[in-house]
């Protein structure tokens, strides 16, 4: 099915958190490559991260398969690059494997994206994400992508609950859980 150079030849480019997976067809391939390259690095590039400071930085280029036929980054790689984003917050901040424990999952319900300059092949970029402020139900959060000079190309928000097997998680119960979690990290004693 795979018939890209990229497959053929097993070229696989790593910068950052970009595995370029193949040249046509299917990009979902190139997306995970993308997330494993992100589990790996996470912790090592960054360490842990703590509730009072939410803010997150992924930086990448531009690679043939995040192009349109513009010649520059497609708006879904933006949103593409934002789940990356918070995915290493999820981990940094231990809600990832809290999550898995009580088979939780985080659930997107908004999404809006405004797109001011272009992103063209080869180009570096920093997209930069904050979460916001909760309430009742929903977590908002708010992305920026900037280029080398530090113009902004794009800003958005988004809106996100974590679900369980009984409904919607009340955000101040997820954060109660991460601070729990935290708290046990660091009673545990080093192994020296």
């Amino acid at each position: 099915m795979y018939q890209g150079w990229f497959m053929k030849t097993g070229f696989i480019n790593t910068g950052y958190f970009y595995v370029n997976s193949q040249f046509y067809g299917d990009n979902t391939v190139n997306l995970y490559f993308r997330m494993i390259w992100l589990l790996l690095t996470t912790k090592r590039r960054r360490g842990w991260m703590r509730l009072n400071a939410l803010e997150n930085t992924l930086e990448g280029i531009v690679l043939l398969n995040d192009i349109d036929v513009n010649g520059h980054m497609n708006n879904g790689r933006f949103m593409t690059v934002c789940d990356l984003n918070r995915i290493d917050l999820f981990i940094r901040t231990g809600l990832a494997r809290i999550m898995l424990r009580r088979k939780w999952m985080p659930i997107i319900s908004y999404h809006d994206m405004s797109y001011y300059k272009s992103l063209k092949l080869g180009q570096r970029y920093r997209c930069n994400m904050s979460m916001e402020h909760w309430d009742e139900k929903y977590f908002y959060m708010r992305h920026r992508f900037t280029n080398p000079s530090g113009a902004t190309v794009a800003e958005g928000v988004s809106r996100a609950v974590i679900r369980g097997k009984d409904g919607v998680i009340p955000p101040e119960e997820v954060v109660a859980a991460v601070e729990a979690y935290q708290q046990l990290s660091t009673e545990k004693p080093s192994a020296e």
